[in-house]
Order: C-alpha cells, then structure tokens, then sequence
C-alpha cells in the first residue's frame, strides 16, 4: 500500500520535471560497435551557421573568488543545428535549440564545478534554510490529491528490470518520501564521503537562495553556453566534435542499454553520479559543462525562444530570457531551464550533453540527476 501511495503522487509530480521526453522507440540490445558507430556518426550538417565567437579582449577587472573563473563574454552564435535528441535518428525534438542565433555576453566570473554537498551543507549550516524537498506538499499545491499523499520527499531515478518502450519515462522515476539534498536516493541513503559530488535534489529556488547567499546569481542560459563552449566555434561537445577524443569519454554520461538495472557499463568510469571535476576541465578551466548533473540557469522556458530572439537578425545583448514561462506540453506549469545533460543522458535516448542543447524543469521540483553552479557578475 505504501508503494501505491508513492506512486499515485509520483503521477501528480513527476510529470512536471520534464527532464527528458518519452519517445515511442525500444530499446534493443545491439552490439558495442553498432553503438559506437550510431554515436560517432553525429556530425552538424550546417556549421556554416555558426559565426566566429569573438571574445572580449578585457581580463579579468580583480582576482577569481576562490573555486570561480573568469569568463570574459563576447559574442557568439548560440544554440544547435542537431535534430536528433537521440544521435540514433529520433528527428525534430531539439527545435527549441533553433535557430542558431547571435548573442553578446559582458564578462563575469563562474563556478569552476557544480555546487557541491559540501559547498551546500555550509549554506544550510549558515541559515537553517529547509529546501523544498524536505517540506510536506500542502493541499493547495496538489488539490487533487489525498492528504496521506502529500509526504515530504523527491523523486529518484529507478531503473527497470529489462528493456521497455522510451514513450513513458514514468517507467523508470520514482518519487521517494523521505528523499532530499541529504538522502538523495532515498531516506536510507547518505551524503557522508560525498562532500565532493554535486549537490542533487535542488530546486530552482533552493538554487536561487544559495546563491544569493553566497553573493552570487545563476546563470543566464545565454551566459552558460558562452561559457561552456569555451571561445569556441559551432562546436558540438564542450570539449569539441568528437565524442570519445582518441576513444576516452570526456564526460561521465550513460553506457549500455537504458533504462535497465545494472545497464550502464561505467565505461567514462562512473556508473551514476561521479564526483566533480573528474575529467578535463574545458578551454575557460570550467569541469563538468556536460553530463554528471544538470543545471538550473535563470531563464524561464519557452521553445519558442530562440525564434524571437532571431527575429530581426541582430544580436541579443545580454538576454535574460522571456518574460514569463511556455511550455505547449505542460502550460500550467512553470519551468526554467536546464542545461548540460547528465550521468543519465544516453545516445539512445537524451543526447543533451551536446553543448546547445536545452532541457526544461518545473520550479519546485528536484531529481537525483539536478544540481546548479553560480555567477558573480563584476
């Protein structure tokens, strides 16, 4: 009975995270090789799209805070011309990456790392701050659903027992009472020897008062994929067009055949969430712009975006984003965007650890694969 409950409220909220959409595809085992191959055929068919980046000559006006880095903003063409969310052929799902547009960023200074449980224990400590997690849902959140319901906790990846259909994620997240910042994958679940990993289970605003906290702001999308390709041009990856560089993954994202228990084969040398800054660090010195966790930016969503933006061909100075959120699938529900990808993100069915793709996720609520990082302006 306890199961039922999580579940009938795992129905009430999990459909609002939109982290990753449901697609009507299978997955069948294949072989390495054919997965490999379905991989390293991703290539952008129109990098002439893309325009020179040109960065801002200005250093930096004052010292790095500790664990930031300079960024010195300039202009760029942002956003991707890739159709496919899986590099495996699912078309047209990445349209609110499009157009690739031109955008002016001024300098700032960024998190080298994704904040950590560390990091974020000290936020807590300082303030007593309760993040949304640990509070009971009220009735007025969720008027439809019984009050033995509405119990404090979040929601975890739960992998299944064998291959199924990708059209329903619901198949493979779970939403846990007693799940949180601290027991991230469940109430019997800890932190402790994990001061270095990402801090999960956040909320945009649980993002919003640490970083106000600590004297700094979240990123603009516009101002996270500057940074995250690195001076670079119309690259795919943050780290350039080649998945595996001389066959080594530069990130810690999924292998093997999801969503199946035991699935991911590890082969970054992670399975599930890997401490930060395990793999190179890009061209600005920033760790882990793609896979590991995603990551709460500013802007509110809207697929539409870009197209605005592009509207009359000049460049967007600063943008912060549309004025209020839009997403067509869910337009009760107020979303932000995330950026990056994660250690879930897999060729066969979310790709979005490419650099100028987007996700979406509902303000209030938080998953075991959802961190953030910080600005300061200057």
């Amino acid at each position: 009975m306890k199961n039922k409950i999580y579940w009938i409220f795992a129905i009430l909220t999990i459909t609002t995270i939109s982290i990753a959409y449901g697609f009507t595809k299978f997955i069948a085992p294949k072989e390495k090789s054919a997965a490999m191959d379905c991989t390293e055929a991703a290539a952008t068919t129109a990098a002439s799209e893309f325009e020179p980046t040109i960065v801002n000559k200005n250093s930096a006006p004052a010292k790095a805070p500790k664990g930031m880095v300079w960024i010195p903003g300039g202009e760029f063409s942002m956003g991707s011309n890739v159709e496919d969310e899986s590099l495996c052929s699912i078309k047209g799902v990445t349209k609110d990456a499009a157009p690739i547009h031109r955008v002016y960023v001024d300098g700032y200074f960024m998190d080298e790392t994704e904040v950590t449980n560390e990091q974020f224990a000290k936020f807590v400590n300082a303030t007593g701050y309760v993040t949304v997690a640990e509070q009971k849902p009220t009735q007025e959140e969720f008027p439809d659903a019984p009050a033995e319901n509405l119990i404090a906790g979040s929601v975890i990846f739960s992998p299944t027992p064998a291959a199924v259909n990708l059209n329903d994620f619901l198949q493979w997240w779970s939403y846990v009472g007693g799940t949180d910042w601290k027991h991230p994958l469940g109430p019997e679940s800890s932190i402790k020897g994990k001061e270095k990993y990402p801090a999960v289970q956040i909320t945009y605003e649980d993002a919003a008062a640490y970083a106000k906290w600590a004297g700094k702001r979240l990123p603009t999308e516009a101002e996270w994929e500057f940074a995250a390709r690195g001076g670079k041009t119309g690259n795919l990856y943050a780290w350039g067009n080649t998945l595996k560089p001389n066959g080594k993954f530069q990130a810690n994202i999924y292998q093997g055949h999801f969503p199946i228990k035991d699935g991911d084969t590890g082969e970054d040398g992670f399975k599930g969430i890997a401490p930060t800054a395990q793999f190179k660090p890009n061209a600005y010195g920033l760790y882990d712009m793609a896979g590991n966790v995603w990551e709460w930016v500013n802007d509110w969503y809207s697929p539409s975006y870009y197209s605005e933006l592009n509207k009359d061909g000049k460049t967007a100075k600063n943008p912060q984003g549309p004025d209020s959120y839009n997403d067509p699938n869910d337009p009760t529900e107020k979303k932000r965007v995330h950026r990056g990808g994660s250690f879930l993100c897999t060729d066969q069915y979310c790709t979005r650890y490419m650099v100028g793709t987007r996700g979406k996720g509902e303000i209030r609520s938080a998953a075991n694969h959802l961190g953030f990082r910080c600005v300061k302006s200057i």
